[in-house]
């Protein structure tokens, strides 16, 4: 039987699962959704059905699938959860058995089983296939119409091991580039880096080792390159076998960046190094004169993950900063230089992504807003004009918490379109669709869709259109 969740900070508020699943056709409206939006705008994030075995972490619960089509100016919405093999086998034992981070908290009846995960953390569309992503196993393939679970997808045999929550889909080609990580073993510092073609087909994979075992959560790819960062948030199976933390801030490893020209071998990899640092998410990256520029929001020190004695570290160093890295490729030097964009704690970095690893002018991201947040979350969203060195804001004030913005192109410019986020409203425990105009976003949103329930706080999203 079912058992209350903890009073854990990311099982409560905007972060508490919800317990069902539902359609609801045709949501109220305020504003007026624009007539050229059409397509579904999906989003993923951890949800648990069960209280949690052990430590809990955000990163941690049950997929869950959310799916919001807009067309007509009308716009409906779905939920499921991911049923994945985790999933089926808690759901037949009535409680949780197994534990993300920590084997030692697995039920007995499970320990040493196999899983094809989560299924918790990105869903991008790409072959034809709606695949749901977390970096520790194979993606999980949903229908993108009734949101049915598929199961694991496996590029018809071809992927032997993980694939990060983080591909890129080059706007040129087509083709979906990503990695993995821990692919030799548990926490081991064995890496992937593989190529799919427009139509699905894996047509590359090599393997390689990084300097050290680290939480790889996200890459770079430019039009020639592929950047590997390889932070100090290391990790640890003995570490976890004895009780400590399986990922653990360690700055005395140092950062390096892994850079890798698209076609050759991975033998070929150069490595810059840098002072510890931890990224999540970058905004875009492209080659400039014989450099390559990354847009990355940096934290001092990676957030919501311990030191290796379990202590956790300085709250003032928790937040990222956008900050742009510059390599020198053809150079002689192996470090790279970090300096600061913008002064705002910001995170989920996003683009159009149509100019996804080229020179770009526009990017968007969640940030803090004006007033201090009731939601543990960012309150605003934000549009830097990299050309003119300004960002516009949208607040929607300390009681709301927003999602990572998604931009959705209406026109052939760059930059011209609609940008869509889910908002959590801590007054009401309800959430909401948001739109936006890309280019006048400090206006405040064009149309507002209204849900009854909330959408617990997730991680990332994609767009999906009607033609496709």
């Amino acid at each position: 039987m079912a058992q209350p969740m903890p009073k854990h900070p990311n099982l409560v508020g905007g972060f508490a699962p919800i317990q069902m699943e539902c359609d609801a056709p045709d949501l109220v409206i305020e504003g007026e959704v624009p007539a050229d939006l059409a397509g579904t705008f999906f989003r993923n994030g951890p949800n648990p059905q069960f209280a949690p075995r052990g430590g809990h972490h955000w990163f941690a619960g049950d997929g869950m699938l959310h799916a919001f089509h807009i067309e007509n100016g009308r716009v409906g919405y779905k939920n499921r959860w991911a049923r994945t093999k985790k999933f089926e086998l808690e759901r037949a034992a009535g409680r949780a058995l197994f534990s993300a981070f920590n084997p030692m908290d697995a039920d007995p009846s499970v320990v040493g089983m196999e899983t094809d995960g989560l299924a918790n953390t990105n869903i991008v569309w790409h072959g034809g296939r709606l695949l749901a992503l977390e970096e520790g196993h194979a993606p999980f393939e949903f229908d993108p119409d009734s949101l049915a679970s598929k199961g694991a997808w496996d590029f018809g045999g071809r992927l032997e091991g993980p694939m990060t929550a983080h591909p890129k889909i080059d706007p040129e080609t087509g083709e979906m580039l990503f990695f993995g990580y821990s692919t030799s073993g548990p926490m081991s510092k064995g890496m992937s880096f593989h190529v799919v073609s427009a139509e699905g087909e894996l047509t590359e994979s090599q393997v390689f080792d990084a300097p050290y075992s680290s939480m790889v959560h996200d890459f770079m790819v430019t039009q020639n390159y592929a950047l590997f960062p390889i932070m100090p948030l290391s990790g640890s199976l003995d570490r976890a076998m004895r009780g400590g933390p399986a990922f653990a801030w360690e700055p005395e490893l140092g950062t390096y960046l892994g850079v890798l020209k698209r076609g050759e071998s991975v033998d070929k990899i150069r490595w810059f190094e840098g002072s510890p640092s931890y990224v999540f998410h970058p905004m875009n990256a492209f080659e400039q004169d014989g450099k390559l520029i990354c847009d990355v929001c940096e934290y001092p020190e990676a957030p919501l993950f311990p030191r290796p004695d379990g202590s956790m570290g300085d709250p003032s160093k928790a937040n990222a900063k956008l900050h742009r890295w510059t390599l020198d490729v053809d150079g002689d030097t192996n470090t790279y230089k970090s300096e600061p964009l913008d002064d705002r704690f910001s995170e989920f970095p996003r683009l159009d992504e149509r100019r996804a690893g080229l020179a770009y002018r526009h990017g968007y991201f969640a940030c803090q807003g004006g007033e201090k947040s009731a939601t543990q979350n960012f309150s605003a969203i934000a549009h830097i004009d990299h050309e003119l060195d300004r960002v516009a804001v949208c607040d929607f004030g300390g009681h709301m918490g927003t999602s990572e913005p998604i931009f959705v192109a209406s026109g052939e410019t760059e930059g011209e379109g609609y940008l869509l986020a889910n908002l959590y409203d801590a007054r009401e425990d309800k959430s909401q669709l948001v739109i936006l105009d890309a280019q006048n976003v400090s206006d405040g949103p064009i149309a507002r869709a209204f849900l009854d329930h909330r959408v617990p706080f997730g991680f990332h999203g994609n767009w999906r259109p009607l033609d496709a």
